[in-house]
């Protein structure tokens, strides 16, 4: 199995160098946000920590491909860097805590792009969680102050922890009675949203979550740090990784029982 400690290395690089332009403008009183056109706010933080990480990757991988959601795709090859400079940008403008930026390392294979790599860091929580492929998840303060993270063995839904971000979307989908039915079964439910649910799936704090859309940059690299900590990633449909436009993360034992819910009326 290839060894992918260097490339963990630079995104915790990229991490670092993302925080400090984050954090720098969190809360400024000053700071400028635009609507993009799919309605959904962008700031000059966002752009400004692509460009950050942008600049880095070139320098240190010119061949790989980047893939951000303020930029787009660049370049090609079996090797492509997927960004979301600050996923939860409506948190952040408004002085919520809850705002990531994620970074994540895509290979090519026989079933497409896969994530290798990813790292989720949340300064303004003074949180961060990584894994490579093949070596686990771990969250802490580096890569030498770290815990292992194991998702959770709870194995019936009316003792799991079940998180989702709103329910907008999923009655769109025809999916909100499926949804409505799960938070009656479940022993506990709550509104986390964003990265977070995934990363407490893979620290076994919360057993399920789910969100109706999603795109490649918001999935990347919470998908392989869930996976590494033994969970389950896949889409509403129950494919496996981040290329579904959905995603549905759980600690394995509950997943079956997770999309049954979610598909039962569609």
């Amino acid at each position: 199995m290839p060894d992918y400690h260097d490339d963990l290395r630079l995104a915790h690089v990229l991490a670092d160098a993302a925080d400090a332009a984050t954090m720098d403008r969190f809360k400024a009183l000053d700071l400028k946000v635009e609507t993009k056109p799919d309605m959904t706010p962008v700031s000059e933080a966002d752009q400004a920590a692509e460009e950050l990480i942008r600049g880095h990757l070139h320098r240190a991988r010119p061949r790989d491909a980047i893939l951000g959601e303020e930029y787009g795709v660049e370049g090609t090859g079996p090797r492509r860097w997927v960004i979301d400079p600050i996923d939860g940008t409506k948190n952040y403008v408004r002085g919520v805590p809850v705002w990531a930026t994620l970074i994540s390392l895509m290979e090519a294979g026989d079933e497409g792009f896969r994530p290798v790599v990813g790292v989720v860091s949340a300064p303004a929580l003074n949180r961060r969680w990584w894994a490579a492929k093949g070596a686990g998840a771990f969250t802490g303060r580096s890569l030498t102050s770290a815990s292992r993270m194991q998702v959770s063995k709870v194995g019936r839904i009316a003792d799991a922890s079940f998180a989702f971000s709103s329910l907008s979307g999923w009655e769109e989908q025809g999916r909100l009675d499926g949804l409505l039915d799960l938070t009656r079964a479940c022993w506990r439910t709550r509104g986390y949203g964003d990265f977070w649910p995934y990363m407490m799936v893979a620290e076994g704090s919360v057993d399920l979550c789910a969100e109706p859309e999603l795109s490649l940059w918001d999935m990347a690299a919470p998908a392989i740090v869930v996976q590494e900590a033994g969970g389950r990633y896949t889409s509403l449909d129950g494919e496996d990784g981040p290329g579904g436009g959905n995603a549905a993360a759980s600690n394995g034992l509950l997943h079956d029982e997770l999309l049954g819910y979610l598909n039962q009326r569609c």
